[in-house]
C-alpha cells in the first residue's frame, strides 16, 4: 500500500495554504473540521477544498457553459494521476479577487497535498470528486444561461443536482471515516453506505432553502419549476408580493423534503460507533446546524426577501457545539436534541 509522502518544506507550505484558506471559503466548515480526530483533519480538509474548487468553477459567472465543462473535466482528470497539472484553472482564475477564485487559481497547491495522502485516503476521495465534477459539467451544459432566470425543471432534476454536489460528499466522508474503522461491523457499514447520499442531500437542501434569495440575485433558482407550477405560479413569480401564499406553499414543500433527508442524516450519525466519538461530533454538529437553520427558515416570513438573510446566531452556533459534545455518546440524547431543535419556537 502506498504511504503518505514525507513532509517537505514545500509540502508544509502547501498544507498551510489549505488551512489558511479554509475559513475564508467556509467559516462553518473551518469550525467543524477541528472537531474531527487530528489524523482525519488533513484528508477531510483536502477533500473539502477539492470539492470547493469544483463548486467555484460551476458558479463562476464569467465562464460560459463550454468553458465550465472544459475546466471541470480537466480538473477531474487531474485526480486520476500525478502527471497532469491544473494550469487551465490557474489561467481561468488568474485575476480572481475573491477567496474562492484564488483557491481555484491555486488548485495545484491543493492537488499536491492530495497526492501526498496515503492511497487509502486518495481512493476514498478520488471517485466522488470526479463524479461531482462530471455531474457539474453536465449541468453547466444543460443549463447554459441566456441572461434570464435559470431554474431547474423538476424535483427529479433537483434530486440529481443535489446528489452530484452533496450526495457524493456524503460517500466521500463515509469512505474516509471507514478508513479509520477497520473493524466496523458489516451491517453498520452497509447502513452508513445506504444513508450517505441522504446525509449530504439534507445539508445541501437546507443551504438551498436558506440561500434562495441570494441565488436568485445571481440569476439562479434551485426551486424546481414543476413545484412552482403545481401551486399555479412560475419560478419568476416566487418573490412577488401578490403570490406570497403560493410561494410559502412551495417553500413549505421544499422544507418538508429537506427535513426527511435530515432525519436520514440523524440515522446516519446514530449509526456511527460510539468509539468514533469525534467523528460523531463532526457529523452531528453539521446536522444540528442544519436543523436549526431549517427551522429558522420555516418560521421566517422574510425568507424570500432579497434584502434578508437566514442565519443562525453566533451564540446558537456555540451552544450547539457544546450540546453536541454532551449528547454525542448517547443515541437517546442525540435523537432528543434533534427533536428539540426541530420543534424549537
Amino acid at each position: 500500500m502506498t504511504t503518505a509522502v514525507a513532509p517537505t518544506p514545500d509540502l508544509d507550505a502547501d498544507r498551510a495554504f489549505g488551512r489558511a484558506m479554509l475559513p475564508h471559503v467556509s467559516r462553518t466548515f473551518a469550525l467543524c473540521i477541528r472537531l474531527l480526530p487530528p489524523d482525519l483533519q488533513e484528508p477531510v480538509t483536502t477533500a473539502y477544498l477539492l470539492c470547493r474548487i469544483a463548486d467555484t468553477i460551476e458558479d463562476a459567472p464569467a465562464l460560459d457553459a463550454d468553458e465550465k465543462d472544459r475546466l471541470l473535466r480537466h480538473f477531474a482528470r487531474t485526480l486520476a494521476g500525478d502527471d497532469l497539472d491544473a494550469a487551465p484553472l490557474a489561467a481561468a482564475f488568474a485575476d480572481a479577487q475573491d477567496f474562492e477564485g484564488k483557491l481555484a487559481a491555486q488548485a495545484d497547491t491543493v492537488l499536491r497535498v492530495y497526492r501526498a495522502l496515503p492511497e487509502v485516503e486518495r481512493s476514498a476521495i478520488r471517485p466522488w470528486v470526479r463524479e461531482m465534477a462530471g455531474g457539474m459539467a453536465a449541468f453547466a451544459l444543460r443549463h447554459a444561461r441566456d441572461g434570464a432566470l435559470e431554474t431547474l425543471d423538476s424535483v427529479e432534476e433537483l434530486d440529481q443536482y443535489c446528489y452530484y454536489v452533496a450526495g457524493t460528499v456524503g460517500h466521500l466522508l463515509t469512505g474516509l471515516f471507514r478508513s479509520r474503522m477497520p473493524r466496523l461491523d458489516p451491517t453498520r457499514a452497509d447502513r452508513l453506505d445506504r444513508l450517505a447520499t441522504s446525509f449530504g442531500i439534507g445539508l445541501q437542501l437546507t443551504n438551498i432553502i436558506k440561500d434562495v434569495a441570494d441565488d436568485r440575485r445571481r440569476g439562479w433558482s434551485f426551486v424546481p419549476r414543476d413545484l412552482c407550477e403545481a401551486t399555479g405560479i412560475r419560478p419568476e413569480e416566487l418573490q412577488l408580493a401578490e403570490h406570497r401564499g403560493e410561494a410559502r406553499e412551495v417553500m413549505t414543500t421544499l422544507i418538508a423534503k429537506a427535513r426527511r433527508h435530515l432525519h436520514d442524516a440523524l440515522a446516519y450519525s446514530a449509526t456511527l460507533p460510539v468509539s468514533a466519538y469525534r467523528v460523531r461530533i463532526f457529523c452531528l454538529t453539521s446536522l444540528y446546524f442544519a436543523v436549526r437553520t431549517l427551522r429558522l427558515a420555516e418560521r421566517d416570513p422574510q425568507l424570500l426577501d432579497p434584502r434578508h438573510k437566514v442565519k443562525i446566531t453566533r451564540g446558537a452556533v456555540y451552544r450547539t457545539v457544546i450540546a453536541t459534545y454532551l449528547v454525542a455518546p448517547f443515541n437517546l440524547l442525540v435523537r432528543a436534541y434533534f427533536r428539540r431543535l426541530d420543534h424549537a419556537r
